[in-house]
């Protein structure tokens, strides 16, 4: 009896979740259907944001988030190997690891745009352009390059915790038969446990786009900008993002209910381009497992 409440009252809440989560989506869809036409994804803004359309936003966004996936993936992999596979499983130095870990999981988002303003384009960019550039200003600006690694590091304790659960799931006997065949350490994490664990680590993917797209705190000192009628060609080039498109029409708008169906739109556009996003590294996932189950 206890049981069947248990999972009545999960259903029920699944249910709530579904049902919140089609209300936010119908209202958006509901009042940004308007503006939402062919003309305005495809072209550049024009001044005042009142009129044109987004896709320099669009553009940014999806090119901020692959570089940003291309850094955190290798890196919170490479991490979570480290510490799964290599490191001593009592050291003090791997505790003090997940313990940085966790309370980098735990740092407001805005202290990251902070830390990239100081690091990334202070320090790491004007040293380059002093080292390689003498006095031009070319990477101590802010930049989708300098913007994307401190997403980078916002999403990479996903990547590890992800990443690390998964290899902790696959069973000790699996590397014990490798090393009986006179496999290496190096050849059974490359043969034995990556192929075994890339559903975690996709996932681990997954979760960091979903988080990355929209996130607007990071990318407020490290590269985005409102009014930017072209697209970044170059990865020091500055770049609007949806999120903080949404965020400067939401707050510094003259005229608020001549750009709500405008906003309803954008937000519209970021969702589906997260949906997008994630629904193309799910497919990925799965094509991968279909891979190695065929190949077994």
């Amino acid at each position: 009896m206890m049981g069947r409440f248990f999972i009545a009252l999960s259903a029920l809440c699944c249910a709530v979740i579904v049902a919140m989560t089609a209300f936010v989506l119908g209202d958006i869809a509901y009042f940004g259907w308007e503006k939402l036409t062919l003309s305005f994804l495809l072209a550049a803004p024009e001044q005042g944001m009142a009129a044109g359309g987004i896709f320099p936003a669009i553009f940014g966004t999806f090119f901020l988030v692959l570089i940003m996936t291309v850094a955190v993936i290798p890196l919170g992999v490479m991490t979570a190997v480290y510490l799964n596979e290599y490191a001593p499983k009592h050291s003090r130095l791997v505790q003090w690891v997940r313990l940085a870990i966790a309370n980098l999981s735990g740092v407001p988002a805005i202290v990251f745009g902070l830390f990239g303003l100081g690091f990334f384009i202070d320090f790491v960019g004007k040293g380059m352009d002093a080292a390689f550039f003498g006095s031009r200003l070319v990477f101590g600006q802010p930049a989708i390059l300098w913007a994307a690694l401190t997403l980078a590091l916002l999403t990479l304790p996903t990547v590890v915790v992800a990443t690390e659960e998964a290899l902790r799931a696959i069973p000790d006997s699996h590397r014990e038969v490798a090393y009986s065949l006179g496999a290496t350490r190096l050849q059974m994490v490359r043969r034995v446990v990556l192929p075994q664990a890339i559903g975690g680590i996709l996932t681990g993917g997954i979760l960091a786009v979903s988080r990355g797209a929209g996130e607007v705190a990071p990318i407020l000192f490290t590269g985005a900008a409102y009014f930017l009628p072209y697209l970044p060609k170059k990865l020091n080039d500055q770049f609007m993002e949806l999120g903080y498109h949404i965020y400067v029409m939401a707050t510094q708008s003259p005229d608020v209910e001549a750009t709500k169906p405008i906003l309803y739109s954008t937000v519209f556009v970021l969702l589906a381009l997260t949906f997008v996003l994630n629904f193309t590294a799910i497919w990925v996932r799965s094509r991968i497992r279909r891979r190695l189950r065929l190949a077994k």
